[in-house]
């Protein structure tokens, strides 16, 4: 969806919205929130926690999906909630827009220090023009989760799948698919090639944006990760047979590819493992991390935030509520609801992945008192892999026409890697157009 929105121009509608807010005064009143959709165990004890911080305030959350139309209509109406819940992609367009106030005050009135508190890559997704816009929360990394099965089987070791040597990666892919005639019947390595691409194109230097937010699709280095790309899936069939294999697999289910060997290795997010501990019985999963072209561990950030709308009637205790809910007691609180549901719940066979929560204090300590997948060393290597890595990850660069360039960005690796284009035609394509839309839209 197109994020075009009449406002202030350069965020000077938040900025002077934010200039007038006592952040430190004693968080009272009414406080409306929205984006809280299909709160589980870690939000609700979150929430329960954060209410228990702010008992003067009285708290009503509109708990559906954010929605980016309904969002602008709230911004053109007057009416907009106190605290929102986003992507953290979404938020330097709006800032761009003038619809958020920086809240650099709020974190300063609450002694918060937002580079102490959050990775150095989630705080950049929610930074732009040198002022943060939001307050993060969740950071899933994406990693190899590999089946040990299919990898004995095809003789490939897991340290094949490093960038550094780009031809052995390859090789490994191969090695692992399974033809039948022309069709695949097992994916080698999926490597989410069009949902993934601004991370492949980091692993290789690459960047979709440059530091001012601007579109750099077309980068040397970018064309570069599109044809190994394109190579590894021409080496397993394909991209529209693997995508067709893929798109049939219920990942979600008894049909998911590890239990039924219907892949190799595929990068997934870290939230997949609590996918698969009903069935750790029947897989053998393991997990390395991505590299960078010279071999060095490597991962891109992902996740939301709290946002506090230029057009709030509470900002100071949207304020003091967005911090509650993401401090480390907050994350304590959420780890003692999931490490509870963890042992009620028998079909999670008593493993529990951790929390990953954008904060690497928090993470570490999680990670010690919580983390556990006991009798299943597969998924304490995966536990222990995503983990690790969580410190080497890369922000994916934050623009006021980030989704533009990201639908531009998912429109060119469709096109080059199903051959309708050459990569370098499809980038320079998918640059002009995301140049277009950046441009328009600093120009408000």
């Amino acid at each position: 969806m197109t994020l075009l929105l009449t406002a202030c121009g350069g965020g000077a509608g938040g900025e002077d919205a934010a200039a007038d807010v006592d952040f430190a005064a004693e968080p009272t009143g009414e406080l409306r929130g929205w984006g809280f959709e299909n709160t589980d165990d870690v939000g609700q004890a979150r929430l329960d926690h954060a209410a228990g911080e702010l008992g003067d305030v009285t708290i009503e959350l509109d708990q559906t999906a954010f929605d980016a139309q309904k969002f602008t209509t709230l911004a053109v109406s007057g009416d907009m909630p106190d605290v929102v819940q986003i992507d953290r992609q979404f938020v330097p367009t709006y800032a761009a827009q003038g619809l958020l106030m920086p809240l650099d005050a709020c974190f300063t009135a609450h002694e918060v220090d937002a580079a102490e508190r959050w990775y150095p890559h989630v705080l950049a997704d929610v930074t732009w023009e040198d002022q943060v816009w939001a307050v993060p929360q969740f950071y899933q990394p994406p990693v190899i989760l590999t089946n040990a099965r299919v990898m004995e089987e095809a003789g490939v070791d897991a340290g094949a799948l490093d960038l550094s040597d780009p031809d052995a990666f390859i090789a490994a892919a191969e090695a692992m698919t399974v033809m039948d005639g022309s069709s695949v019947s097992r994916v080698g390595f999926d490597p989410q090639g069009v949902s993934k691409a601004a991370q492949w194109m980091l692993a290789f230097g690459g960047g979709v944006v440059d530091e001012s937010g601007a579109p750099t699709l077309d980068r040397p280095e970018n064309l570069e990760a599109v044809e190994f790309l394109q190579q590894l899936y021409e080496a397993q069939g394909g991209f529209s047979e693997v995508s067709g294999v893929i798109d049939s697999i219920d990942i979600f289910g008894d049909g998911n590819g590890y239990a039924n060997d219907l892949v190799g290795a595929a990068v997934f997010d870290q939230w997949y493992l609590n996918v698969l501990t009903p069935y750790a019985d029947d897989v053998e999963i393991g997990a390395v991390p991505m590299t960078t072209t010279d071999g060095s561990p490597f991962t891109a950030t992902g996740g939301s935030a709290f946002v506090i709308p230029a057009g709030a009637q509470n900002p100071s205790a949207a304020c003091a509520w967005a911090l509650d809910l993401t401090s480390g007691d907050a994350w304590i609180a959420a780890a003692d609801a999931r490490a509870a549901t963890t042992e009620e719940e028998e079909d999670r066979n008593g493993i529990n992945t951790g929390l990953f929560t954008g904060s690497p204090e928090s993470d570490q300590e999680i990670r010690a008192e919580y983390a556990s997948a006991e009798g299943y060393p597969g998924f304490e290597e995966a536990i222990g892999v995503y983990y690790d890595v969580a410190a080497e990850g890369a922000s994916l660069g934050a623009s006021p026409a980030g989704q533009q360039i990201r639908g531009e960005l998912e429109n060119a690796m469709t096109s080059a890697l199903v051959g309708e284009r050459s990569p370098e035609e499809a980038l320079a394509q998918a640059q002009q157009a995301a140049m277009s839309a950046y441009d328009q839209v600093s120009e408000q």
